[in-house]
């Protein structure tokens, strides 16, 4: 089944209510990598009961409704799909349980040609069923290697943030598990590229890969700890792209610079096999 592109940007959702726990809460920090050396103290609130705080990359997986693009009828070819971006943005600090409400819709669909495959723009605004406040603003966009053709709109697409051509001012090292990607989808990401070794084969990988939005928890950890002081309230925003994946195993070193025009720089880099897997990334941290 080809895409209908009138069907696929009109794509109806119901609200997703999504109850979360304190556990929840700690198992997506131990799923980014939280945690190592378990002697940092400054970590210890991400993953610990006492005095429990919730990251702020968190928000990516908060009334996540799961990989809904499997859906037959919505014409994709779901075992070519990758992340090419994430955005999140904050209007108040994450709650550690709780109840939330997601609602979420296609906000876009771009045909990039023969051969170059789809962008898939989605949004979700994520609700604290208790107060009715907004908590957060998620937004991404999809790569559909294995559909183009269609006849949609060629674009616009928007344009990446600059990266500063100077050294950059932190570089942040962290380690991910052989066994992260199967921890992290714990937190609500059950597609099976990232789990499934014939899976991942038939979507050209030579193993499952880890998920996009894990490499995104474990930049935001970098930020986190060198730009905001692991203060998660002065953290209000991160967008990036993805530019290549991330294996299980791998060390994912992240650039960070100083604020420009009130945006701090970042990028990332997987350390053994000297590729980019995150750029252009951005955020927003208050002083």
């Amino acid at each position: 089944m080809a895409i209908d592109y009138q069907k696929l940007t009109n794509w109806k959702f119901d609200d997703f209510v999504h109850d979360f726990t304190q556990r929840d809460t700690m198992l997506y920090a131990l799923g980014v990598g939280l945690g190592v050396p378990p002697t940092d103290a400054a970590q210890l609130p991400f993953v610990y009961e006492e005095g429990l705080r919730a990251l702020p990359s968190m928000a990516a997986v908060l009334a996540y409704r799961g990989f809904w693009v499997k859906d037959p009828s919505t014409g994709i070819n779901w075992q070519k799909v990758v992340h090419a971006d994430q955005s999140i943005d904050l209007l108040k600090p994450l709650p550690v349980e709780g109840r939330v409400i997601g609602k979420q819709r296609v906000a876009g669909l771009i045909d990039r040609g023969p051969g170059k495959g789809s962008l898939l723009y989605n949004a979700r605004d994520v609700i604290d069923d208790a107060t009715g406040d907004m908590l957060c603003k998620v937004r991404w966009s999809n790569m559909l290697r294995g559909d183009d053709s269609f006849g949609g709109p060629s674009g616009p697409i928007p344009a990446a943030h600059v990266m500063p051509e100077s050294p950059a001012d932190h570089v942040v090292d962290l380690p991910t598990l052989p066994q992260a990607a199967l921890i992290y989808r714990l937190s609500g990401d059950y597609n099976p590229l990232h789990a499934d070794p014939a899976v991942a084969k038939a979507a050209g990988f030579p193993a499952p890969i880890l998920h996009g939005l894990c490499t995104f928890g474990v930049a935001g950890h970098a930020l986190l700890k060198v730009a905001a002081g692991y203060r998660p309230e002065r953290v209000k925003s991160l967008h990036c792209r993805f530019s290549s994946p991330v294996y299980p195993g791998d060390t994912i070193r992240t650039e960070i610079w100083n604020a420009s025009n009130g945006k701090v720089s970042f990028r990332s880099t997987a350390v053994e096999r000297n590729v980019v897997v995150l750029n252009n990334g951005w955020a927003e941290v208050d002083s």
